[in-house]
């Protein structure tokens, strides 16, 4: 049986992805995850807790799931990887992703969450950090920075505006550009 807190933290994402910020309380988490009442501020005291521990929570998935996908041998592979990862963030996870991005713009005036989303950032930085000094890229950080950036505007364009640009040339670009300099 899952966890009453993954429950909770799954339930908020749920509410957060589909029906926005508003929606979530600790009440509705805990309808939505099918648990007693109070459960949820058991675990998250606050609903600024309860925030954090939603964007700590998809940060340590989608760490989990990118950092064990994203081993490319080849500049092809990374290219590859990038775009079946977009897909994945923005089709299979969408409701996840639609949470992500609407703790993004709450964490523009909320430091615990800008925080948070930093560390999550950093992680994701670092895995394509290393993925690029093995593609021999002269500056693996800053490249990694600038293909971060990229995706998180593919990203939210693809969520927000529904539009279905083609990430590949994109990221080639990139790519051919961290090689290079």
């Amino acid at each position: 049986m899952t966890p009453t807190r993954t429950r909770a933290l799954e339930a908020a994402i749920e509410l957060l992805g589909t029906e926005g910020l508003r929606a979530l309380t600790h009440a509705r988490v805990d309808q939505k995850a099918g648990l007693p009442k109070g459960s949820t501020s058991n675990y998250f005291r606050t609903r600024a807790a309860l925030m954090s521990g939603v964007v700590d929570w998809i940060a340590e998935s989608e760490n989990q799931a990118i950092g064990a996908a994203f081993k490319p041998a080849t500049a092809e592979e990374f290219v590859d990887t990038m775009c079946g990862l977009f897909d994945y963030i923005t089709r299979i996870n969408r409701v996840r992703t639609t949470a992500r991005l609407v703790l993004f713009l709450e964490g523009s005036h909320d430091p615990v969450i800008r925080e948070a989303l930093s560390r999550g950032r950093e992680a994701l930085e670092n895995t394509a950090t290393a993925a690029l000094a093995e593609l021999g890229a002269p500056n693996p950080r800053e490249a990694a920075r600038a293909l971060s950036a990229a995706s998180e505007g593919l990203i939210l364009h693809r969520i927000a505006r529904h539009d279905d640009v083609d990430p590949r040339p994109t990221y080639e670009l990139l790519l051919k550009v961290a090689l290079a300099s």
